[in-house]
């Protein structure tokens, strides 16, 4: 065996060692978490206690739903996404949520979940229905201004 075909099989173990088939799964919930802040429309900080004295601080994407960005360069999809982020946090007001189907991110420090309030209104589903934002499945998604923008945010 030469050399470069040795070198060549160890990075590829590596490579499949360092992805974890943890990396696919999902905890089903409930979770319920605290509401430390609202980043935007879709996503925000959350701390949980996952086994006792053991409490972790991530951000949360809501699963499902797409808002408008922030850091537009269209002026109007920047006010859609403060309004977006203005309704999600009068959302989650009451300080506490519960997690489901929370899964890793395509961000490292970040998870996806179907986000409900205690009262069981379905965070994604709400926004929608107010008319800030949209369903996401994770493919690729048109800008919020007319233009052909198309991006992945999951």
């Amino acid at each position: 065996m030469t050399i470069k075909k040795y070198i060549l099989i160890v990075a590829f173990l590596a490579l499949a060692a360092a992805t974890p088939a943890a990396a696919a799964e999902t905890l089903p919930g409930p979770i319920v978490a605290e509401v430390v802040s609202v980043t935007d429309g879709d996503t925000f900080k959350a701390r949980a206690r996952i086994w006792p004295g053991h409490i972790i601080e991530t951000s949360v994407r809501i699963a499902g739903l797409d808002t408008p960005e922030k850091r537009s360069r269209c002026p109007a999809e920047a006010q859609a996404a403060a309004r977006a982020a203005e309704a999600l946090l009068a959302l989650l007001e009451a300080g506490q949520v519960v997690l489901f189907e929370v899964r890793n991110g395509k961000y490292a420090g970040r998870v996806l979940a179907r986000v409900e309030t205690l009262d069981g209104r379905d965070a994604g589903q709400t926004i929608i229905a107010a008319g800030l934002g949209r369903p996401y499945t994770g493919n690729a998604r048109p800008g919020w201004c007319g233009g052909a923008k198309a991006v992945r945010s999951d």
